[in-house]
């Protein structure tokens, strides 16, 4: 959905954006909640392309939503930026002030993507009070309180002390799996199947298919799903890399809630992510079973809506919109 012209920015407007390691979403939102256009764009790496040209892509998505970047703008009272990779206060302003550098909004806040997620889960009208767990490409736990306390993790990586998401069950998988085939580990149906989806005849020849690049090494991602369906198999190695992913879900949520006083309390755990929206029940079962047992009050709830959704309410709670319009945001995106 797009406009044909560039739009007047309108008092209490929203330019909702979303991005993330593989695709940039964003939204020009009404007053009134309604949306206007859509727009979307690749992957937001600043790590990797640096700032500058990450935030190029924020500005393709508008181009693709019928905004044209430097012909125009402000196109919203507020630019509410929610942005994998934004992991540390510095990151955070040094990405916000390019984007003010644009002219995209008269306004502008930027908050690590994880915020949109826990945003877009808590409950329209309530004040921001919960804990939310994003198990994707990676995994990261955020928590907010309505007094404006925060708890965070780093979440960027192993270094910061981080374990799983797609792109780490899928190492994990290819190492037991060629452990399993060479003999240094145990036997496990991960050996014959990863290869399998791949086109390939064991693991060996996978892992040179992987090293000479005959196999883009992005298609690693792939095969996170054929772990569960190992698991849900019955295979003992698949299944205890699927409980302790749940068991690292678990950890982040608890020590969430415990750093801003949550634990004994009733409080939303907002599971989102494509490893917990997928509906797993081996991950599920053992998330609900261990989180009743360290939070008993905390009441899971998965968010399958777009996380632009998320900052498109963060931006509406900012500008204080009217009765309704985190309604009529609500209803275009679930």
């Amino acid at each position: 959905m797009g406009l044909t012209a560039g739009p007047v920015a309108a008092p209490g407007s929203v330019l909702a954006v979303d991005a993330g390691n593989t695709k940039t979403d964003v939204a020009l939102v009404a007053p009134d909640g309604s949306v206007l256009a859509t727009g979307r764009a690749g992957g937001f790496q600043p790590s990797r392309t640096g700032v500058p040209a990450a935030v190029d892509v924020l500005g393709e998505a508008l181009a693709s939503a019928g905004l044209r970047p430097g012909r125009g703008g402000p196109y919203a009272d507020r630019v509410s930026a929610c942005l994998a990779n934004a992991d540390f206060p510095a990151e955070e302003r040094e990405l916000a002030e390019e984007i003010r550098r644009r002219g995209w909004g008269r306004e502008t806040a930027v908050y690590n993507d994880t915020f949109a997620l826990l945003r877009a889960g808590l409950p329209t009208g309530a004040a921001p009070r919960g804990v939310a767990v994003v198990c994707g490409a990676g995994i990261n736990c955020v928590g907010m309180t309505p007094d404006g306390r925060t708890a965070r993790f780093p979440a960027i990586g192993r270094i910061s002390g981080d374990w799983g998401g797609g792109g780490g069950l899928a190492e994990e998988a290819l190492w037991w799996a060629a452990r399993a085939e060479d003999g240094r580990g145990e036997p496990t149906e991960l050996a014959r199947a990863l290869p399998a989806h791949l086109g390939q005849d064991s693991m060996a020849a996978l892992v040179e298919a992987f090293h000479f690049g005959r196999i883009p090494a992005a298609r690693r991602h792939e095969l996170a799903p054929v772990l569960f369906a190992v698991a849900a198999a019955g295979d003992p190695v698949a299944l205890s890399l699927v409980h302790r992913q749940a068991d690292e879900v678990v950890a982040m949520a608890a020590v969430a809630l415990d750093r801003l006083g949550l634990l004994a309390e009733e409080v939303p755990v907002v599971l989102g992510g494509g490893v917990l929206a997928a509906g797993h029940p081996q991950l599920d079962g053992r998330i609900a079973e261990r989180l009743a047992a360290r939070a008993p009050r905390a009441r899971i709830r998965v968010v399958t809506a777009p996380p632009v959704l998320g900052a498109a309410l963060l931006g509406l709670d900012a500008v204080g919109a009217p009765a309704g319009a985190h309604e009529n945001a609500r209803a275009r995106f679930e």
